[in-house]
C-alpha cells in the first residue's frame, strides 16, 4: 500500500546528507568480495593471456611478448593499430609482432567477450525463469542459433556478415519453442528444463542433416569444429563482429539489473510492485539471446558456461542481480580464457576446441546441480 508524503523544505546540509546517503544505499552491493572476485578474475584473465600470448607453435619469450605487446611503433600508433583492427599495410612490423598482434591477441579478446555473453546470458535466464539449472546451452538457444549460424555457413556464404542478426533469430526462435512447449497455464522449471531438451534435440538433428547438402569438405571441417566450440583462428574480424553485440548485450543487462532482482521475488510480488511480467521477461530474454548469439557467432557452441558461472558467483558474491551481473561480466572472462589456454596447450601439436573442456566441466557440475537440489532447477 503506498503512501503520499508531504514534502517540506530543508536545510541544505540536510539535502546532501539526505543524497550521500540515497548513494551509498544505491551501491551497497558493491562490497569487499565483489571487489576481490573480479581483481582475482582481472589476474587469471592477465595471467593465462600472457600465456597465451607467448606459448605455440612459434614460441616467444615472455620478456619479448612483453616488448611486442608495449611496443611504441604500434600502441602510439593510431594507423598501425587502425591497420591492425580493420585491416591495412602492417608488412613494417616484425614476424614476431605480427604472430602477436593479429593471431594471440585478438584471441585472447575474443575469449574474453565469449565469455562475458555466456555468463550474463546464463545469469539472466535463469532469473526469468527463476531456475537455477537454466542457461543457453540448456533451454535450446544455443541450438538455436547454433543451426540458424551453420544454415549461413552451409548455404547463404554471402550472407556471413550477418552472422549474429542470423544467430539472434534462431536464438530466439528456439526459447519461444522452448515456452510454447513448456506452458500449461504456466511454467515451471523441470518443465522449462525437458522443453530446452527437447528443442535442442531437435535442432541438433538439423544440425547434423544439414552436412548432407555440404558438398565443400573445407566447410563441413569448418561446420564440425564450430559445433564444438572453438577459438581457434580468431581473429580482429571475429573481434569487430563481437565487440558492438558485446556492448550492446553488457549495458542493457546492467540497466535491467533491477528488473531481474523484481523478477526473482516471484511473478505475484513482481505484478504487485506493477511490473508488467510478460513484457519484462520477454525483454529480457532477448538480452539473453543477443548475449549467447554474439558468442555463438564468433567461437560456435560452447556448452555450459552460461551454467556454471552465474551460480559460482551466486555463491560468492549473493542474489543481488547488481553484483551478480558485474561479477560474471569478470568470472565469465577468466573461465574462458583459462580453458581456452588449457585447451590449446592440452596437446602437443594439435588444439582441443574449447567447448569440449568447458563441457568436460560443466557435464559433472550440472549433476552436482541436480543432486544438490531438492526441488529441481529452483533458485
Amino acid at each position: 500500500m503506498s503512501e503520499t508524503h508531504e514534502y517540506r523544505p530543508t536545510h541544505a546540509t540536510d539535502r546532501t546528507t539526505d543524497r550521500g546517503d540515497r548513494s551509498s544505499g544505491r551501491l551497497e552491493w558493491l562490497d569487499r568480495t565483489l571487489l576481490s572476485v573480479c581483481l582475482s578474475s582481472l589476474a587469471l584473465v592477465v595471467a593465462a593471456g600472457s600465456v597465451q600470448i607467448t606459448f605455440g607453435d612459434y614460441s616467444v619469450s615472455v620478456t619479448e611478448v612483453w616488448r611486442i605487446v608495449l611496443d611504441p611503433a604500434v600502441v602510439t600508433s593510431p594507423t598501425t593499430l587502425y591497420a591492425l583492427v580493420f585491416g591495412g599495410d602492417v608488412t613494417h612490423l616484425s614476424t614476431e609482432s605480427l604472430i602477436v598482434w593479429t593471431q594471440r591477441i585478438p584471441r585472447v579478446i575474443v575469449a574474453i567477450f565469449v565469455g562475458m555473453n555466456l555468463a550474463i546470458s546464463g545469469a539472466i535466464f535463469q532469473a526469468v525463469t527463476r531456475n537455477e539449472l537454466a542457461s543457453p546451452y540448456i533451454l535450446g538457444v544455443s541450438s538455436g542459433a547454433g543451426f540458424a549460424v551453420l544454415l549461413t555457413l552451409a548455404i547463404f556464404g554471402g550472407l556471413s556478415v550477418y552472422l549474429p542478426i542470423f544467430a539472434a533469430v534462431g536464438g530466439a526462435f528456439a526459447f519461444l519453442l522452448v515456452y510454447v512447449i513448456a506452458w500449461n497455464g504456466g511454467t515451471s522449471p523441470v518443465r522449462l528444463v525437458l522443453a530446452g531438451v527437447i528443442v535442442s534435440t531437435v535442432f541438433g538433428s538439423l544440425q547434423t542433416g544439414l552436412y548432407f547438402f555440404v558438398d565443400d569438405l573445407g566447410t563441413v571441417q569448418e561446420a564440425l569444429a564450430w559445433t564444438t566450440g572453438t577459438l581457434s583462428g580468431s581473429g580482429w574480424s571475429e573481434v569487430r563482429l563481437a565487440a558492438p553485440w558485446t556492448v550492446l548485450a553488457v549495458v542493457l543487462s546492467i540497466a535491467g539489473a533491477r528488473q531481474l532482482n523484481v523478477l526473482m521475488l516471484g511473478e505475484r510480488t513482481a505484478r504487485s510492485l506493477g511490473m508488467s511480467v510478460e513484457r519484462t521477461r520477454f525483454g529480457l530474454s532477448a538480452v539473453a539471446i543477443v548475449a549467447a548469439s554474439a558468442s555463438i557467432a564468433v567461437a560456435g557452441i560452447i556448452g555450459f558456461v552460461g551454467l556454471v558461472v552465474p551460480h559460482v558467483v551466486r555463491t560468492l558474491v549473493g542474489s543481488d542481480y547488481r553484483a551478480l551481473l558485474v561479477g560474471c561480466l569478470f568470472v565469465g572472462p577468466a573461465l574462458l580464457v583459462v580453458a581456452d589456454v588449457l585447451a590449446r596447450l592440452a596437446i602437443s601439436g594439435s588444439q582441443l576446441p574449447v567447448g569440449i573442456l568447458t563441457g568436460l566441466v560443466g557435464g559433472p557440475y550440472f549433476l552436482y546441480l541436480m543432486k544438490r537440489k531438492q526441488n529441481l532447477g529452483e533458485l
